[in-house]
């Protein structure tokens, strides 16, 4: 088993973060959306967003250990049939996604503790409330929330479709490498 990765192929770690992550955002994705169409009478109106802001603090922590992993363990060097414009755009793509999800996991903090409440995270501990009651904060913090989750879901979307066009269009190894195969397997 390749735990880490090597020059040419993600390891296993890297491969469990990436889809471990992708998964949850889309799972958080969706959760965020039907919570906003609850009722103040429905039986997850409270349950639901205590939910999202618990699963929401454990992406926070995969996500520092992801940024904390990739010193470890840097990522593959691109593929050399990669054009200039591939390598530059695929960079921009992973490093504004991983902004974007940094971004949106500080403003829903902002959202949850602008009342002064703390966060709890499944009732094992509580997060504190640091910036509380800074007026509009909520407000702000929301709008922040729901712009960048779409684009992290718009950006996704391009970056999965961009490694269908490597694997079925230019027929390299792009896709195998996410899944943490070694480029030349077949």
């Amino acid at each position: 088993m390749l735990l880490k990765n090597t020059s040419k192929q993600f390891g296993h770690i890297s491969v469990l973060i990436h889809w471990l992550i992708a998964l949850a955002v889309y799972g958080m994705f969706a959760l965020g959306l039907w919570m906003v169409t609850l009722s103040y009478y429905d039986a997850w109106y409270h349950r639901a967003p205590n939910l999202h802001k618990s699963i929401g603090f454990l992406i926070f922590i995969i996500m520092v250990i992801r940024v904390i992993w990739r010193f470890i363990s840097p990522p593959p060097k691109p593929l050399n049939s990669y054009s200039q414009l591939t390598r530059i755009s695929s960079k921009l793509v992973q490093f504004t996604l991983g902004i974007a999800l940094f971004g949106i996991l500080f403003s829903g903090y902002f959202i949850s503790t602008a009342d002064g409440q703390t966060i709890s995270v499944f009732g094992w501990f509580d997060i504190p409330a640091t910036l509380a009651k800074q007026g509009v904060q909520a407000d702000t913090a929301g709008i922040i929330h729901l712009y960048l989750a779409w684009l992290v879901v718009v950006l996704s979307l391009l970056h999965g479709l961009a490694a269908l066009k490597h694997h079925f269009i230019d027929r390299d190894s792009t896709l195998k490498r996410m899944f943490g195969f070694p480029p030349n397997s077949k």
